[in-house]
């Protein structure tokens, strides 16, 4: 097994988990002109992150259980490939059928990297060594979605939106050489899994049916959907109720992303001190104050800057602040099987993600308040999950 650097796994990690941020909050800025372009309907257009996202969601069932078979390096290796021409597709697109192809093929490869990263972290460190490099992943990785817009909004006034996801085969292919030139391969042949079909379901059914790794992956999916809740209305928030240009979108995403860093740079501080079940309950405890300061805001002022964004980076803190450990703790469950347990995790938190933007995102973008109660609505139901994981550890 080739030595691995924490540091440089870490950056390659945080990369590859970047691509699904960059791939949904790149493009966000140039919704109106997409649709311009290519004579859609604002509704149509939001369906290309739906067209993205359900793919995602299934495929990341797979990665998982490919890299066990297979290698965690070689599965990333090929599914970075095919990003790299799914994004050509979407590059030059000249109607939404195709761009939803595209974002459909996007959403079957993108999720290969974040999946199988987790697991690659977790075949190496162990305990709070490993919540401290999940943390400093995290902390990479939530630059993404505060950079994304703002790259995206830098490219479209320069350029027109076809070169968006130019710089996403860019990006990619880099992380493609790097991976190809740094990424180690943290899975020995001895201790590979089987892909046989009744091998295979048995495991999924072993994961799936643990009601532990449930509620833990759901409550982590379940506080993720309060902030993506607003990720996914962003276009409608920022432009039409905040009055706010293409390029004005890092009012929301750069505190919230900085509340993000904040929230994994702590619980990195805390592995080792708090124990991980504590360092959940704070990360909840933060999560309830910011909701709930979000509908109080909002009923007490009509929308605004900065108070109908200023809740935003304190709800992603303490998600932050939750996420690793939770994430931690449910790979645990299944050390032989921590790579098709990733996948389902990321699976449901991405199911998740496909249903609120299909769905749910045009019901509550009407008003800044729908949306303030969406979001405690989502740490409400994350918080029952989690209190359900307390109760069967009694």
């Amino acid at each position: 097994m080739r030595q691995a650097s924490p540091r440089r796994l870490a950056l390659l990690v945080a990369g590859l988990a970047a691509i699904a941020p960059f791939s949904i909050d790149t493009y966000l800025p140039a919704f109106p002109a997409i649709a311009t372009a290519l004579s859609a309907t604002q509704v149509e257009v939001q369906q290309t992150l739906t067209a993205y996202l359900l793919p995602f969601a299934f495929m990341m069932l797979w990665h998982g259980a490919l890299s066990d078979a297979l290698g965690r390096r070689r599965v990333i290796l090929v599914g970075l490939g095919f990003y790299v021409l799914a994004s050509l597709l979407c590059a030059f697109a000249g109607n939404i059928e195709t761009l939803w192809l595209g974002r459909a093929l996007q959403g079957m490869s993108a999720g290969a990297g974040m999946s199988v990263g987790r697991a690659l972290i977790r075949d190496i460190f162990e305990g709070a060594a490993a919540q401290r490099l999940m943390s400093h992943v995290s902390l990479i990785f939530a630059i993404a979605p505060a950079l994304a817009p703002l790259i995206g909004g830098t490219i479209y006034a320069f350029f027109d939106w076809h070169a968006i996801f130019a710089f996403l085969v860019l990006f990619s292919a880099t992380m493609w050489l790097a991976c190809w030139r740094w990424l180690p391969e943290t899975l020995p042949p001895e201790r590979r899994q089987s892909l046989h079909p009744v091998s295979l379901a048995r495991a999924y059914r072993s994961v799936f049916g643990n009601r532990a790794f449930m509620s833990l992956s759901s409550a982590l999916a379940l506080n993720f959907c309060g902030i993506f809740l607003y990720v996914m209305a962003a276009p409608v928030f920022l432009i039409q109720h905040l009055g706010l240009s293409p390029q004005g979108f890092a009012w929301m995403f750069t505190p919230s992303v900085g509340g993000m860093m904040l929230g994994a740079y702590l619980s990195g501080r805390l592995a080792g001190r708090l124990s991980p079940a504590r360092t959940i309950a704070a990360g909840y405890s933060l999560m309830f104050l910011a909701a709930a300061a979000n509908i109080a805001l909002n009923l007490a002022w009509p929308p605004g800057l900065p108070w109908s964004l200023l809740p935003l980076p304190f709800y992603s803190c303490g998600m932050a602040l939750a996420m690793p450990s939770l994430q931690i703790i449910a790979l645990d469950l299944f050390p032989e099987k921590r790579g098709l347990a990733s996948s389902c995790q990321g699976t449901l938190q991405t199911g998740s993600n496909a249903l609120l933007a299909a769905v749910l995102v045009p019901l509550l973008w009407g008003s800044p308040l729908t949306l303030s109660c969406g979001m405690a609505g989502f740490l409400l139901l994350g918080l029952a999950s989690f209190a359900a994981w307390q109760r069967q550890r009694v």
